[in-house]
């Protein structure tokens, strides 16, 4: 956002480690995808310590890898250079495309050869869809776009939108090959939900707190001002009623 938008321009001397930052956010976004296209063939059980810090590690190692090529390619140390850009345009660009690929080929076979729903392979296709057309339209299109928006937007902002839903149809796949709903769990617990229905309970004593009323013997309900209807509406003569029903004449 702080390079596409022009805050930092590009004379700034901060520039190219922001862009070195965001190459090593890139490269460690798309090695985490990699990793969890793993995950549904078991080499490591989902959620175990082992299986967590291997994703970390990895995605921490390729950051750093990352970040290392771009900022010698614009600095110009390590035997590295802008002029031949060699080391960053694979991580940068190819590398991205290799986990993608790989990522849709182990999705695809993993369901057809562990489930028996079909339904999860049209997210697989309309996320490769979005990405392809991502794709194009930055690279292909981009310049087009600017000189008939008039330098408005350009193709990066739409490659940003078809980006967002290619991940919205990540999620999507992956909630559909899963069983237990985590999207609303808070930490590592998963939220339990319970419906308590009086009318569907097996045995009336399950509840309690439903029979705790003034027609099964419990204390009487309060109204407004603390003041309960058995107390308001007493018996004449007895004792603690202030009215009495039906009204009398005499009771003012």
């Amino acid at each position: 956002m702080f390079l596409d938008s022009g805050i930092i321009p590009t004379a700034n001397v901060t520039y190219p480690w922001f862009a070195a930052v965001y190459a090593g956010l890139v490269a460690a976004a798309y090695t985490c995808l990699l990793i969890n296209g793993f995950v549904g063939f078991q080499f490591a059980e989902d959620g175990t310590p082992l299986s967590l810090w291997f994703l970390r590690i990895s995605c921490l190692i390729i950051f750093g890898l990352q970040f290392f090529l771009a900022i010698g390619t614009f600095k110009q140390f390590a035997g590295l250079s802008y002029t031949k850009p060699i080391a960053l345009w694979i991580m940068y660009i190819l590398w991205p495309l290799v986990c993608t690929v790989i990522y849709i080929i182990s999705q695809l076979v993993l369901v057809f050869r562990t489930l028996e729903d079909r339904w999860p392979i049209g997210d697989i296709i309309f996320g490769t869809a979005f990405f392809a057309i991502a794709q194009v339209l930055l690279f292909a299109f981009s310049v087009t776009i600017c000189d008939a928006i008039k330098h408005y937007i350009d193709g990066l902002f739409f490659f940003t939108l078809c980006m967002l839903l290619s991940v919205m149809m990540v999620y999507k796949y992956w909630d559909s090959i899963t069983k237990e709903d985590l999207e609303f769990s808070v930490g590592s617990k998963a939220a339990v939900w319970e419906v308590k229905d009086p009318l569907l309970a097996a045995n009336p004593s399950d509840y309690p707190e439903e029979d705790a009323s003034n027609y099964h013997g419990g204390g009487p309900a309060s109204l407004v001002g603390g003041v309960s209807g058995q107390q308001l509406y007493g018996a004449h003569g007895q004792k603690g009623g202030y009215r009495g029903y039906p009204p009398t004449d005499n009771r003012y």
